[in-house]
């Protein structure tokens, strides 16, 4: 089925999704998105150059392996802010979650929920922190925010998402305009949904806004003291969102941060910028423990988030992957798509002895220069030849394959004649 707003189409689903890996999501997903929407999530800025990279890059860092470690079982609980949690993986703030479901950010935060993962939502999200509360309940959740020049806007905001039982505000410092995103220009995407706090505040304001229109209204100079403004009026925890630099790290610290987010904004500001996981050391090096740190751009897989762990996170974020699970399953989709990482962390977690989280940021990484592709395996469907059909390879109708990685039943084979077909 199919919701429209106002000839919007948007996905009604909510199922659990199969998937081999997050990534076959992304085609399966223009199936129920419309060109635009599917464009929105599914590209970066200029040529796109560091988007890719985010991901590639992750290859520059390898896992060391470990053996006769005596232990079972990892387990990836965890804590961050006070708040218990399932999984280092949490949701990264994105905004207008209703282009890719009727039910927007509240099915995202239920999918969090189901996974015990933390949720995150954006200034510019559909709908509203009250909605998703009561949806969502105790649920750990942050709130990104996008700095307004309207400090009485910047209040609302603040009042809400502390009543609403938000633990903490990310504010978004990478963004001040928006990067040259060619691929909404050529697709003349708009916000097609109103965003909750402009419609609040403003009367509908963001419903066929650009992109570049939309950031045009955030502050555009954002300092040290605006940070400490921030922690007085919300009080609330405050963490930095969009750190590539060390020294900037620093700053925030110095500034009063409660926690530093290192991103690249998944490759939709700077085309050029480093990959985030190759900042992640350095920066991770100055930060010394003193508050936590968060990481996200170009996630992709269990042993992405192992990396970046082991590297200095304490959380993993993602981002695109979760708005295709959205798209195709609702609440669902997104709790498939964090379980489905989890489950590959927990892979990775046993061949290195790790049994907890905490086991993971001591883990053994390397740094060797390998080339830095980021290929798919050798049966993905977008790289896999037709597999040839002859008179002799083919399974009798009689065959049972598998499901969900169940060995198949057993069968006896019927002789086949090389000569030309089955003998009897």
């Amino acid at each position: 089925m199919t919701y429209y707003f106002k000839g919007f189409p948007q996905s009604d689903q909510n199922k659990s999704l199969k998937m081999i890996y997050v990534d076959e999501l992304e085609e399966r997903a223009k199936e129920v998105m419309p060109e635009p929407a599917y464009y929105y999530i599914a590209s970066g800025s200029e040529n796109e150059w560091t988007w890719r990279n985010n991901t590639a890059a992750f290859n520059h860092f390898q896992i060391i392996p470990r053996s006769l470690t005596d232990m079972d079982d990892p387990q990836t609980e965890t804590e961050f802010l006070g708040k218990k949690l399932k999984t280092p993986i949490m949701i990264s703030p994105i905004a207008c979650h209703g282009i890719s479901h009727k039910d927007g950010e509240v099915a995202t935060a239920l999918g969090a929920k189901e996974a015990g993962a933390m949720f995150s939502s954006s200034t510019y999200a559909n709908r509203s922190v009250e909605d998703i509360a009561e949806a969502a309940g105790d649920a750990p959740r942050l709130f990104q925010l996008y700095l307004s020049k309207d400090w009485d806007f910047n209040q609302m905001v603040f009042d809400a998402v502390k009543a609403a039982g938000y633990q903490g505000i990310m504010l978004t410092v990478d963004a001040l305009v928006s990067g040259y995103r060619e691929a909404n220009l050529r697709t003349k995407f708009t916000y097609p949904v109103p965003l909750d706090f402009f419609t609040r505040y403003q009367g509908g304001q963001g419903e066929g806004q650009s992109v570049a229109q939309m950031y045009a209204a955030s502050a555009q100079k954002i300092g040290p003291d605006d940070l400490k403004k921030i922690k007085e009026r919300s009080g609330l925890p405050v963490l930095v969102k969009g750190i590539l630099c060390a020294e900037d790290a620093q700053m925030a610290i110095d500034a009063g941060a409660d926690g530093i987010v290192i991103s690249n904004h998944g490759g939709r500001e700077i085309d050029g910028a480093p990959a985030t996981i190759d900042m992640l050391p350095e920066i991770a090096k100055v930060v010394d423990h003193r508050v936590p740190i968060i990481f996200d751009s170009g996630v992709r897989r269990g042993s992405h988030v192992f990396k970046a762990l082991a590297l200095g996170a304490d959380l993993v974020g993602i981002g695109r992957p979760y708005l295709y699970g959205l798209a195709l399953g609702g609440s669902k989709g997104v709790a498939s798509v964090i379980n489905q990482l989890n489950d590959e962390l927990k892979i990775d977690m046993q061949l290195t002895g790790c049994k907890t989280i905490e086991d993971v940021k001591h883990a053994m990484i390397t740094n060797l220069p390998y080339s830095s592709d980021n290929l798919p395996s050798s049966t993905d469907p977008t790289v896999k030849p037709p597999y040839p059909v002859t008179d002799h390879n083919q399974m009798k109708a009689s065959y049972v394959t598998g499901t969900d990685g169940e060995e198949p039943a057993p069968q006896v084979a019927e002789p086949v004649d090389t000569e030309g077909g089955a003998s009897h």
